[in-house]
């Protein structure tokens, strides 16, 4: 019998079984020294949520899930003094919530600080400086407030929410979807990323979705490499994928 799984009956014959499923919320799992992945979040669509852990203060990258365990997680390792959100889409309803158990700043882009109006909020507009090694910044596209977050530990993690997601467990690229809100724009903003980064500042994509395709490992390294291979101009003309 699987371990998820809790059979019952609801009636007098066996063939009456119901199966319930009662799969448990999953523990945040490291995936960088001092980078932490939650669960993909169902109130996000999947979305996939990041703790970074600092000594100026924890960053939170976009809603992670309100289960008890995700919760205890982040007062184990002490909260979190940023929830930085990269798009709308990692926008939970539960956001409210997370800022009054963990007391983190909002941090958004100024396109998308009008959905979440019951929240306490730092807007931006080009980029915002969290720490002296973190800053966010707008990479419009995807989500008119579609923005990335910078880490500058480890040869340079970028969390791109959903501008960047993996096709597979070595490639990244945007992916042109019904919600893409302009997809010129997307592209000029991956281009955008060649020119702020190099392979010396930048080892590491986290992205915000599609995280199965990773096949556990979490992330995209020799992140700027695998950018740079890509065809902007054939991109241009691709078809909406979903």
């Amino acid at each position: 019998m699987r371990p998820d799984l809790d059979l019952k009956y609801t009636g007098n014959l066996p063939e009456t079984l119901v199966i319930h499923s009662q799969k448990k919320p999953k523990q945040p799992r490291s995936i960088l020294e001092n980078v932490f992945a939650f669960a993909p979040n169902r109130d996000t669509l999947g979305g996939t949520s990041y703790l970074i852990l600092s000594n100026s203060g924890n960053i939170l990258v976009d809603c992670p899930p309100t289960d008890a365990i995700a919760l205890q997680f982040l007062q184990d390792v002490g909260g979190a003094r940023w929830l930085f959100l990269t798009h709308r889409g990692g926008i939970s309803k539960q956001i409210g919530q997370i800022q009054t158990d963990l007391g983190c700043e909002v941090i958004v882009q100024e396109q998308e600080a009008y959905l979440i109006p019951e929240v306490n909020k730092t807007p931006f507009s080009d980029s915002f400086t969290l720490n002296n090694n973190s800053y966010g910044f707008w990479s419009p596209g995807h989500s008119p407030g579609s923005s990335c977050l910078y880490w500058g530990e480890l040869g340079g993690v970028l969390f791109t929410g959903r501008h960047l997601l993996p096709e597979s467990p070595e490639a990244i690229a945007p992916l042109r979807v019904a919600k893409t809100f302009h997809w010129s724009k997307q592209l000029q903003s991956v281009a955008a990323l060649l020119s702020r980064f190099d392979c010396e500042n930048l080892e590491y994509i986290c992205p915000g979705a599609n995280t199965g395709f990773l096949r556990g490992k979490g992330f995209i390294d020799r992140a700027y490499s695998r950018l740079s291979q890509l065809d902007l101009a054939a991109l241009e003309t691709k078809t909406i994928l979903f």
